[in-house]
């Protein structure tokens, strides 16, 4: 069983190898908030001064677009993080550059004994990480991990086999099988140590002293920080009963929107599935669903991590994919002439998110319907969204692609129309998104082309594009492309 992170455990955690040393340092990535973390309250627990750092990483950065959302609310976390150390006598220290540096040189500088942090299981971090630690080893300081973002990691739910599960269902029941309550109780904050305040050449600059635009900010439509994290989850345990009715159709406030949240760590995956045990019915038991198909996506990079690059099954590594770069010009734009597909993407480009249904859907559009390669997508994708997660995305595609674990077998096809029809029958997410429809009726909606009448003034092609491709033809090529292997 994985160490359960009881306030007894941890205080007896101090009882010999973690004597209380001098000071350390706090390392924030991906779990931007004071409260409920793990590697923040060892860090109080163990030293006496404990200092705290945020580092934009450059090495991420210089890829980004200088409108990017994320950076944007990773901002306005940190600015709310800071504010909430500032209330205990300390603070953050924000740099910019290359942690691989900048961190063993602020350990030093402080005399810090160690460097905390919370886990992050995507390759990139991985190598990171252990490039720092090599570096802090060599100052005769430690790098000091905690498993914080998910209830399970690694090896924790494994096969009797010890093998890592590669089909979600087996992998659900043995990490509900192992699951405690005692799992969620949060971590404390210790008064054994104190925070240390930064200097004030040290605070955060702003975005634009980052390169990036101030309008970003803007243009995060999602309430941010701690207290917008809060805030939304209090919202969802209003609604949390309708969640398996209504978590399919995006024109109703069915989901949580947690994702950036539960991806930046301005929420803990504990408090979320607290959630879930205080509200037991049938939507409640849905949404843990979804939090352990975040687990099982993150155990799977984990331990195959090629999958970021190629498909995980090898048959389909070789796929040549015959679609058109102005299909997936088409496509990004949301100008693919199919009503729904349009208004997902049309959504995330204006927004930074998408509907999970609606992610399914575009993903199954691009690839079984215009033939294109899962990764222009995933890349797409993980250029865009707000709550961008490399597991999560890449399992996701993987999923719709019919090439990953546990995936949509290649033969079953989203018909864009019929989804359309099924999970936006009034066209109502199709009108806020494709405003120039907003006068078809119901029916036509869906499928303008093949409407019997459309209004005055309308006209197909000009005001809005034909389909791009014949879904029915698509669909036997798509068959024919995935079943030859």
């Amino acid at each position: 069983m994985p160490t359960t992170p009881t306030k007894a455990l941890l205080y007896n955690d101090t009882s010999e190898h973690f004597m209380m040393s001098t000071a350390c340092l706090m390392w924030f990535r991906r779990d931007l908030r004071a409260v409920d973390n793990a590697a923040l309250s060892r860090a109080l627990l163990r030293h006496k001064t404990c200092h705290c750092v945020f580092v934009f990483d450059e090495n991420i950065l210089r890829l980004l677009p200088r409108d990017d959302r994320r950076v944007a609310f990773i901002h306005a976390a940190l600015q709310e993080l800071d504010t909430a150390l500032r209330q205990h006598n300390g603070g953050l220290r924000v740099l910019h550059g290359d942690p691989t540096q900048l961190i063993p040189q602020l350990a030093a500088e402080l005399h810090c004994d160690a460097v905390y942090c919370n886990r992050d299981y995507e390759p990139y971090a991985r190598e990171r990480d252990a490039q720092v630690a090599a570096q802090l080893r060599q100052q005769g300081r430690e790098l000091r991990s905690e498993k914080d973002q998910v209830i399970f990691e690694q090896d924790d739910v494994v096969t009797k086999q010890g093998k890592p599960y590669t089909v979600f269902t087996p992998y659900m029941r043995a990490w509900r099988q192992q699951f405690t309550p005692l799992l969620t109780q949060p971590f404390p904050a210790p008064l054994a140590g104190a925070l240390a305040p930064p200097t004030e050449a040290q605070s955060l600059l702003s975005l634009a002293e980052l390169g990036f635009a101030a309008a970003a900010q803007q243009a995060v439509r999602l309430p941010t920080g701690r207290t917008g994290g809060k805030v939304l989850l209090q919202d969802f345990a209003l609604r949390i009963s309708q969640y398996k009715a209504c978590r399919d159709y995006p024109a109703v406030k069915g989901v949580s929107y947690l994702s950036a949240h539960l991806r930046f760590g301005t929420i803990s995956i504990r408090e979320a599935v607290r959630l879930t045990m205080d509200i037991e019915d049938e939507g409640a038991a849905s949404w843990l669903n979804e939090l352990i198909w975040r687990e099982f996506y993150q155990q799977l990079l984990w331990h195959f991590p090629d999958v970021v690059t190629q498909s995980f099954k090898a048959e389909y590594r070789q796929l040549a994919f015959p679609g058109q770069d102005s299909w997936f010009d088409a496509w990004r734009q949301g100008n693919t002439g199919y009503p729904l597909v349009d208004a997902a993407m049309r959504q995330l480009n204006q927004s930074g998110f998408m509907h999970n249904r609606l992610r399914m859907v575009a993903a199954s559009f691009l690839v079984k319907d215009l033939l294109l390669d899962w990764r222009r997508g995933e890349a797409y994708f993980a250029a865009k969204l707000l709550d961008f997660d490399l597991a999560a995305n890449n399992g996701g595609w993987q999923w719709a692609a019919s090439t990953g674990c546990d995936a949509q077998p290649y033969f079953r096809i989203f018909n864009p129309v019929s989804q359309s029809e099924k999970f936006d029958p009034d066209g109502k997410f199709i009108r806020r998104y494709v405003p120039e429809l907003a006068a078809l009726d119901n029916k036509a909606i869906h499928a303008p082309w093949l409407a019997k009448s459309l209004p005055s003034g309308f006209q197909l092609g000009r005001d809005y594009p034909e389909p791009i491709v014949e879904h029915a033809i698509q669909r036997e090529l798509a068959l024919a492309l995935f079943g030859k292997k």
